[in-house]
C-alpha cells in the first residue's frame, strides 16, 4: 500500500477474475468461454474492417456504435434507443451501478451471485444488503417484495449456482418494486433459459443486460449491451459519456454486429452445449455427485464424500482447471464450464480416476 493511494484504492477488494493459466495440453473448464469458435461471418466482418493495411485504425469507431444498437434492436424487436452498449456486459452493469441503482436506499441482490456486485457497490459507494437463496440455492422472489431497496440486480441463471427463475417471478419483482430499476443480467440466458427483454415492453423499471462473451463466442472482443426504457437507457448514455466516449472499437463493432446477424450459427453452438451439458450432467450423477439443475454454459456441482478443494487441485495435476468457490455455502462446489464433447469425457474420465 503506497502513501500515493486514495481512500478509494485502500478500501477496495478488487474482483478476481477466473484464471487464465499458460499450462501445456490444458483443458480450460472455469471461465465460462465458448468451445466453439465464433462466427466465420464475424471474422470476416473484422478482417474486412481491418483491410489490408489496417489504416481504418487511425480513425475513431462510431462512439454511439449505432450500427450494433440498430442490429440489437432489430435481433429483438425493440428500437435502438432501447439499446446500450458497452465495453463488455462488466462495464455496461459498472454504468448501471452508477446511473440507476446508486440511491438512499440500499440495492438488494442474492448472498450467492456474481462476486463483481459487492465489488461494484464498494468501488461507487453503493449501500447493498443481501438476500439468501433458498436451501435448494434458487432466488425466492418473495424476498424482494414489500422491502426497501435502491435497485434490485441478479442474474438470471444465476452465477455460479446456474438455476433460472421463472419470468412470470421477475414480472412479480418488477411489479412490487415499481419505484425501483430492476436489473436482470443474463450473461448465460442463451443456453436453454428465456430471456427477460419482453418484459421491457411492460415494465418501464426493468433492465436486462447481454454479453457476446458465452453463446456469442467473442470473450475476446469485449462487447456487451442492455435493453430497457429509453429512461434508463439515457442514464447509461449520460455516464458513459461522462467516462469514455468510446468504449467499443472498430473490430469489435463489425464483429459483434456479424455475430448478432448470425442466427443459424449462434443456434447451433447453442445446441451443442446444451447437448453436451446434458451428458455432463448425467456422467458426473453416475460418479455420485449432485449437480444442480442449469440453464447456463456450466454446472455446479458436489461431492458428497470428496472435497472439492481436493478435487479442483487433483483436476489441475492432469491439466485440467475448473473454478472452486472459497465461500460460504458453496465451498464444496466445483462450478464447471460446458467445453467440448471431448473435454467432458475427460473430465468425467479424470474425475473417475481421482475417485477410486
Amino acid at each position: 500500500m503506497s502513501r500515493f493511494w486514495s481512500q478509494v484504492a485502500k478500501d477496495l477488494t478488487p474482483y478476481v477474475p477466473g484464471e487464465q493459466p499458460k499450462i501445456a495440453n490444458l483443458i480450460k473448464l472455469n471461465t465460462n468461454e465458448s468451445p466453439y469458435p465464433p462466427s466465420p461471418k464475424a471474422v470476416a466482418a473484422i478482417l474486412a474492417e481491418l483491410g489490408s493495411d489496417g489504416a481504418r485504425l487511425r480513425l475513431y469507431p462510431d462512439p454511439n456504435a449505432d450500427l450494433l444498437k440498430q442490429a440489437v434492436a432489430r435481433r429483438y424487436g425493440a428500437t435502438p434507443d432501447q439499446v446500450f452498449v458497452g465495453n463488455g456486459s462488466d462495464e455496461v452493469l459498472a454504468h448501471a451501478f452508477q446511473a440507476l441503482l446508486k440511491h438512499d436506499a440500499p440495492i438488494l441482490f442474492p448472498d450467492i451471485t456474481y462476486s463483481f456486485y459487492p465489488v461494484y457497490c464498494r468501488l461507487y459507494g453503493v449501500a447493498h444488503e443481501t438476500v439468501p437463496l433458498t436451501d435448494d440455492f434458487s432466488i425466492n422472489p418473495a424476498n424482494y417484495i414489500g422491502r426497501r431497496n435502491g435497485g434490485i440486480i441478479f442474474p438470471n441463471p444465476n452465477a455460479p449456482t446456474g438455476r433460472e427463475l421463472a419470468l412470470d417471478a421477475i414480472a412479480d419483482i418488477a411489479r412490487a418494486n415499481p419505484d425501483s430499476v430492476v436489473v436482470v443480467d443474463e450473461a448465460y440466458i442463451d443456453f436453454g433459459g428465456n430471456t427477460a427483454i419482453p418484459l421491457t415492453r411492460r415494465f418501464d423499471n426493468v433492465l436486462v443486460v447481454h454479453t457476446l462473451s458465452k453463446s456469442r463466442s467473442l470473450a475476446g472482443l469485449r462487447v456487451g449491451y442492455a435493453i430497457g426504457h429509453p429512461d434508463l437507457i439515457e442514464a447509461l448514455e449520460r455516464v458513459k459519456n461522462s467516462f469514455n466516449s468510446y468504449p467499443l472499437d472498430r473490430l469489435a463493432i463489425v464483429g459483434a454486429v456479424a455475430a448478432i446477424k448470425d442466427d443459424a450459427y449462434f443456434a447451433e453452438c447453442c445446441r451443442k452445449v446444451v447437448a453436451t451439458r446434458d451428458t455432463l450432467t448425467a456422467n458426473l450423477a453416475a460418479l455420485g455427485f449432485d449437480v444442480l439443475p442449469s440453464t447456463a454454459n456450466f454446472v455446479f456441482a458436489r461431492h458428497p464424500q470428496r472435497d472439492a478443494a481436493e478435487l479442483a487441485k487433483a483436476l489441475r495435476e492432469r491439466s485440467i482447471i475448473v473454478r472452486h468457490f472459497k465461500l460460504p455455502r458453496i465451498d464444496q462446489f466445483l462450478r464447471i464450464t460446458v467445453g467440448t464433447d471431448g473435454e467432458c469425457q475427460a473430465l468425467a474420465d479424470a474425475l473417475r480416476a481421482i475417485l477410486n
